[in-house]
């Protein structure tokens, strides 16, 4: 297995749609460059913010292949291929490792409420099928369980290819107890844009973002900074971005972010896939609102690339 560890800024990226509700693939093109031209270090497509539940396997393995394609070896692509059925998660793995991704997430179990047995059995059923790295994706908001400290422990003893794990419990005392128990074995990548801040304050070594597919240069800058121990930088970058950080989740993501993404012509609709649906115009006026407040006021003199927005 090559040791390679994903840290820094990775955009987890929106799967853009045409009108008819089918792929927009040269949107999605598009999208991988102006977030290499941003200078971001990773590309995440097929999480939950490129709406992977409503695609079929067709549709998933196309798009994983477009951005492995487009993006050329010129950063990482980590694949999304979880699922709360072990065998689909495997065949999904198998698939995004023959296409040549670079890493694979990995969600828990959602809906099925496994035991930390039946969470520590799945991860290493995948683990078995691939010697890239995966990362273990965190999120009991949306799976109601969580992977237990001592889940993650077990791991990361057992299968070399798990040294990462995305946390998106909104709980920055995570950062803490997963450092104490693995030190340097583990690679802890922020789950919330707005708390990438103090996640790597705490000892993480990154992001998994949903802002970066609109901000890719200013959050690279964020995270950069913050890595360097450049806090005052750091915080200035991320008070400029937190009206973003904030409302790109006051309705289900990815559904602000898409209607970003439209209003700034880098998408040539919006559309998301029920059971999502359209953003309420009250939504709409308040994301527009921090989005013209963002622009307004990042400073490009002190934000890498700001100028191309």
């Amino acid at each position: 297995m090559t040791d390679m560890r994903f840290t820094g800024s990775i955009t987890a990226m929106t799967t853009p749609f045409q009108s008819d509700g089918t792929l927009a693939v040269n949107d999605l093109e598009k999208l991988v460059h102006s977030q290499i031209a941003g200078g971001i270090n990773g590309l995440l497509p097929m999480g939950t913010t490129g709406e992977s539940p409503t695609l079929n396997h067709e549709e998933h393995a196309e798009v994983v292949e477009r951005v492995i394609e487009t993006a050329d070896g010129r950063v990482p692509v980590i694949a999304g291929a979880g699922s709360n059925s072990t065998r689909e998660a495997i065949a999904m793995t198998r698939h995004a490792d023959k296409s040549g991704a670079d890493g694979l997430l990995h969600v828990t179990g959602y809906y099925n409420k496994p035991s930390q047995e039946g969470i520590f059995q799945h991860f290493s059923a995948v683990a078995q099928e691939t010697d890239k790295p995966i990362i273990l994706y965190s999120i009991p908001g949306r799976c109601v369980v969580d992977i237990s400290i001592n889940t993650v422990e077990r791991l990361v003893a057992k299968h070399s290819n798990i040294r990462h794990i995305k946390e998106s419990g909104g709980n920055v005392a995570r950062v803490d107890e997963l450092k104490m128990a693995l030190g340097d074995n583990i690679t802890v990548l922020s789950g919330d844009d707005s708390l990438t801040l103090a996640f790597i304050a705490s000892g993480a070594e990154g992001v998994i973002s949903v802002a970066s597919n609109i901000f890719p240069a200013e959050v690279t800058a964020l995270v950069d900074a913050a890595l360097k121990g450049d806090l005052k930088r750091a915080s200035a970058i991320h008070r400029s971005l937190y009206p973003i950080f904030r409302d790109l989740f006051i309705e289900p993501n990815p559904v602000p972010a898409k209607l970003c993404l439209q209003h700034l012509g880098r998408f040539s609709t919006d559309r998301v896939r029920l059971p999502l649906c359209q953003i309420t115009d009250e939504g709409r006026t308040s994301v527009l609102e921090s989005l013209r407040n963002v622009l307004a006021n990042i400073d490009a003199t002190s934000i890498a690339n700001a100028s191309q927005y």
